[in-house]
């Protein structure tokens, strides 16, 4: 299935889908809902609008109205969100790493691995909770070849960036 969708003409028509972020060890860390804006196997591409502000403990003040557009592979271990300011403005890229997505047309699940890497034009690339992931490998009990591909990802990340790859394609 392929679909495309452009923001400005994003409608109340446009499907729903339920994203849904989990532990290790299945429990919910969060839960939020975006457009599905294209479909194009293995990407999903979503677009989220935060209709609130949000005070995050690495991004700061995200304003209401900000929106996000969010990049989910069904095959590779991370996914990318481009944040814009509500007039546009790109605002940062925030990219988790995690074990690949499940997609059933309704529901986007995936089991965040905890190391997040973060772009924006003032502090180049930032990664963080790589502490966090060397805790919860152990809390959580989880298998050296799913430690080895959240590596494997992470650097993955930052080259696609350093490259400007697809996604972080618009960066200067």
């Amino acid at each position: 299935m392929e679909m495309d969708i452009d923001r400005r003409n994003a409608s109340s028509g446009t499907p729903e889908i339920a994203i849904v972020s989990r532990n290790f060890d299945g429990s919910e860390r969060r839960r939020w809902k975006a457009k599905l804006m294209r479909t194009s196997l293995p990407i999903v591409e979503l677009l989220g609008v935060f209709d609130r502000q949000v005070l995050h403990s690495d991004l700061g003040l995200i304003e209401k109205g900000t929106f996000s557009y969010e990049f989910y592979w069904l095959d590779r271990w991370y996914n990318v969100f481009r944040f814009h300011k509500p007039n546009g403005e790109l605002r940062n890229f925030y990219c988790n790493i995690n074990c690949p997505p499940i997609f059933d047309g309704e529901t986007l699940e995936y089991v965040d691995l905890d190391i997040d890497v973060v772009w924006s034009e003032a502090r180049g690339i930032t990664i963080l909770d790589e502490k966090e992931f060397v805790e919860n490998c152990t809390r959580f009990s989880i298998p050296q070849p799913v430690q080895d591909q959240a590596r494997k990802a992470l650097g993955e990340v930052v080259e696609r960036i350093e490259k400007r790859n697809f996604p972080f394609n618009q960066l200067g």
